[in-house]
């Protein structure tokens, strides 16, 4: 990418909307927590989703990054890995001074490519846009898989429960 020093990660383009489809399907599909589970009022949800990768490629508030796989170039042989970062406008308080809070929305990489350190290639490239964006943290959700690179790269606890609402379950 571009000014970052890291091989290999490069910001996802146009092109490349079926395969991050196909990773972040990836992410979900071993997942059975009833969190992950989708159902009938949801709709098709990879259709949705890009749709909104179309709309969010050159967002300011968004960055999509990739690693080629095999030996491609611009996903030609598909990707090995993604992640997705955004940044928003919070309130500011102590906690958060500036009020710009990032999240890391998903890092996935594709079985055939793990274990040669494309997530932490990602993660370095989304955390040094992150800084870029004047995010004063950066909060996730870590799979068990993912979560002792995120507590490596200096993650830790948030202090609050992470809870969350869905109208179908009132």
């Amino acid at each position: 990418m571009p000014g970052t020093g890291l091989t290999g990660v490069r910001r996802a383009v146009e092109a490349d909307i079926p395969e991050l489809v196909r990773l972040r399907s990836l992410l979900f599909a071993t997942r059975d927590e009833e969190y992950f589970r989708t159902t009938p009022v949801e709709g098709d949800w990879r259709r949705n989703l890009a749709s909104v990768l179309q709309q969010q490629l050159t967002a300011d508030a968004a960055r999509i990054v990739v690693v080629d796989g095999a030996d491609g170039a611009d996903g030609a042989d598909g990707l090995a890995a993604c992640g997705i970062g955004t940044v928003e406008q919070w309130f500011p308080g102590p906690h958060s001074v500036t009020g710009r809070v990032g999240h890391v929305i998903g890092v996935v990489t594709d079985p055939a490519y793990r274990r040669r350190g494309h997530s932490r290639a990602i993660m370095r490239a989304l955390l040094d846009w992150f800084g870029t964006r004047g995010a004063s943290r950066v909060d996730l959700y870590a799979s068990a898989q993912g979560e002792p690179l995120y507590r490596n790269l200096g993650f830790v606890d948030h202090p609050d429960p992470a809870l969350y609402w869905r109208p179908a379950h009132r």
